[in-house]
């Protein structure tokens, strides 16, 4: 019956705040002492009163209470009243810097910067007796543990100082190392809010004897570094600190020097919440001056997009070159797609290419015609953000095989079909470097293409990659055997070749020549031979030698009649014909697929 009363009362009372909250304040309410702090369902309130004429007295109502009185009604502990905090950060002001002697500015930052500590404080008296009072009296009696409000004024979370309170240790004086060795830390400038974290990761730096702690920070600042830098440098990495200065740091000290770019430019680009692998910072420069870069180049690379170095300490160049490799692109390849498109390497376009990369291997297109996607056309990937494969498969009404085969026919489609910009193939053709477009022209116009004709027109949309990289394909037909003209008509006829990068068109001259002893000619009959699928190249000239040698197959059969009937026409003809043909053609799908 009590218990229906008090319910009551506070939904009564919670239905007049809301009705006269416009003109009246509300001075919010005040803790009394809870029987057991690990239980907060048994903290109790008190309500004290308005600051126009007095309401009736409400008693003690626990938040359980509460709770059950109306799921609508608004929980009045959720805070501590501003009032209160601030008198309770005045006592203990004055307890830590009048009756323990610490020094103003410590004692009002402990005192200010940590609220959890204060509210443990205001839980353990009667607030309706006065908190200034109560808390002096109950301060008198029971000393802190000043480890924990000392902890909390760092910037660390309750949940973390408690596994950091030292063993029989309760008074800040007790550790005098600890301390002083913190005001070397605060006095050099290092904020107080950050000290904390050097406390987690680098906890041996407040053991430090006397005078150690300067002669670390002067050896950073023989670097060439500011005090500035070296504030911003310490609270990043705390462990920077402990032993000798940190040796991959100098290396990347010293790399910086050498392109001409000032020591402190590292510091801008450096986040207290940010971690640093200096080796791999380092690393990722000396891959970038392996490429080719040179110091301009370099310098500017740095300069405009420092992310690249201080994001992930380089790891995101790392992931793109092997994402590369992986693609069967060579080492030379690789290095002439960073120097050639640097841009690729700003986080945007880094993002974008692995995002565009991972489209095309999610809807399972051949790691083949990927690379070949990749090295015509790495500008536009690296500048377009796409959409997913199954929102392109959803928007066109294909599944993602039939995705994939469009792209393969035109892959500038992938881009005005994906790209989340709407940017039309047109103005994405003409986004590209002008004179990429130039140096692709003049390769064709040498090929025999008449010059502004709707023919040479249409070549430069079917060939994809710069005029150097069609020419060194093109050179690959000449240097096996095959006169310019020849080369040319081949290429006429099927464009497609020279959009293979050039180990690719290699091995499959390789193929012919090596595996069934046909002379590089042979292609001038059937120039579509160089634009099938290496591995299908691969399984029917094994097979096919394999007959030979049973003298099932006609010797000198012509590459179509191998290479472009189907799958079906083949197993019939060239698989069945023998006994153990099955059995050979499973064993050649097996080993492939496992490798």
């Amino acid at each position: 019956m009590i218990k229906a009363r008090i319910n009551k009362r506070v939904f009564r009372l919670n239905e007049m705040i809301a009705q006269i909250n416009h003109y009246m304040v509300f001075s919010s309410f005040v803790y009394a002492k809870p029987n057991n702090m690990q239980n907060p369902s048994s903290i109790s309130l008190q309500f004290r009163s308005f600051h126009t004429s007095p309401l009736p007295h409400i008693p003690k109502v626990s938040l359980t209470e509460s709770a059950h009185s109306s799921s609508s009604t608004p929980l009045f502990a959720s805070r501590v009243p501003r009032l209160s905090r601030n008198e309770a950060e005045g006592v203990l002001f004055d307890y830590l810097h009048g009756t323990r002697s610490y020094n103003f500015t410590d004692a009002e930052h402990i005192s200010k910067n940590s609220p959890h500590f204060v509210q443990k404080l205001l839980s353990k008296i009667d607030s309706e007796k006065g908190v200034a009072r109560s808390l002096t009296k109950y301060l008198s009696y029971n000393p802190i543990n000043e480890f924990e409000p000392f902890f909390e004024s760092l910037g660390l979370h309750p949940s973390q100082v408690s596994s950091l309170l030292p063993r029989q240790l309760m008074f800040l004086k007790d550790d005098h190392l600890m301390l002083e060795n913190f005001h070397i830390l605060c006095n050099y400038g290092i904020p107080r809010s950050r000290i904390g974290k050097i406390y987690l990761e680098a906890k041996e730096i407040f053991g430090f004897d006397c005078g150690v702690l300067a002669v670390k920070f002067k050896a950073y600042e023989n670097l060439g570094l500011s005090r500035i830098t070296v504030i911003k440098l310490v609270s990043c990495c705390p462990p920077l600190l402990i032993g000798g200065v940190d040796r991959e740091f100098v290396r990347l000290v010293e790399k910086l020097n050498g392109l001409c770019i000032q020591n402190d430019w590292v510091g801008g680009y450096l986040f207290a919440k940010g971690t640093y692998n200096w080796n791999r910072t380092v690393e990722t420069m000396t891959f970038l001056d392996r490429v080719g870069y040179s110091e301009d180049q370099l310098r500017s690379l740095f300069k405009t997009n420092p992310a690249l170095v201080f994001e992930g300490s380089g790891k995101n160049v790392y992931v793109l070159f092997g994402r590369l490799l992986k693609l069967g692109l060579n080492m030379n390849e690789v290095y002439s797609l960073f120097m050639e498109n640097p841009q690729i390497l700003s986080p945007k376009c880094l993002k974008n290419l692995l995002h565009g990369m991972g489209f095309l291997f999610d809807i399972r297109m051949e790691m083949e015609d990927i690379a070949n996607i990749v090295t015509t056309h790495i500008e536009l990937m690296g500048s377009c953000l796409l959409k997913g494969p199954k929102t392109v498969c959803k928007e066109l009404k294909v599944k993602r095989d039939g995705l994939c085969q469009i792209i393969k026919e035109d892959p500038l489609k992938f881009f005005s079909l994906a790209s989340k910009s709407k940017i039309k193939l047109d103005k994405l053709i003409a986004s590209r470097d002008p004179r990429k477009h130039a140096e692709k022209a003049e390769f064709l116009l040498r090929l025999g293409y008449v010059e502004n004709s709707e023919e040479l027109t249409k070549a430069l949309k079917q060939f994809r990659g710069r005029g150097d990289q069609l020419q060194e394909r093109f050179d690959c037909l000449v240097e096996a055997g095959l006169p310019h003209n020849i080369a040319s008509s081949i290429i006429k006829k099927a464009p497609m070749v020279l959009n293979q990068t050039k180990d690719v068109i290699e091995k499959k001259i390789d193929c012919l020549k090596n595996y069934i002893g046909y002379p590089v000619e042979s292609v001038v009959a059937c120039p579509a031979y160089l634009c099938y699928d290496l591995k299908r190249i691969t399984h029917r000239f094994i097979m096919y030698a394999w007959l030979r040698e049973r003298a099932v197959a006609k010797p000198m059969l012509s590459l179509s009649t191998i290479i472009s009937c189907s799958e079906a026409r083949f197993v019939k003809y060239f698989v069945q014909v023998d006994p153990e043909g099955p059995a050979m053609w499973k064993s050649l799908k097996t080993s492939s697929s496992t490798r």
